[in-house]
């Protein structure tokens, strides 16, 4: 029997990689600001061996500054599997960020809110434009 269930979710390997992007906080910090009453749970979680319930999604997202809808997806994938996780995206559709709303609003606005048309120019530059 694996002790570690887990350990090859995208969850798991997503939150390593988060904590270890977050110079300014300390993983005690990052489960008392999420609400765990014990910071070993940050490293459970890690490891993979143990699943993050979907209801604390948020909390956690908040404390680890990231997307809380890629969070949401990676603990359903978690918890479900990815088939469902596939169900699930297709019928909400793909969720966009509030960083990304924000962007929409500044095309919308800079456009009169009249619905540009992404031209060949936009698609050759922006990415040079982004550095992406």
């Amino acid at each position: 029997m694996t002790t570690t269930p887990f350990a090859t979710s995208r969850l798991a390997r997503f939150i390593d990689k988060r904590i270890g992007e977050l110079h300014h906080k300390t993983q005690a910090e990052v489960a008392r600001e999420a609400g765990f009453r014990n910071a070993n749970f940050i490293t459970m979680l890690k490891t993979g061996n143990a699943k993050l319930a979907i209801d604390r999604v948020p909390a956690l997202a908040k404390a680890l500054e990231c997307d809380p809808s890629l969070m949401m997806r990676l603990a359903i994938e978690q918890t479900y599997g990815p088939e469902m996780l596939k169900v699930f995206t297709e019928l909400l559709r793909e969720t966009i960020t509030d960083n990304e709303r924000e962007w929409i609003e500044l095309i919308r606005r800079a456009s009169s809110y009249r619905d540009p048309v992404v031209t060949i120019f936009c698609q050759v530059n922006m990415p040079k434009i982004l550095k992406i």
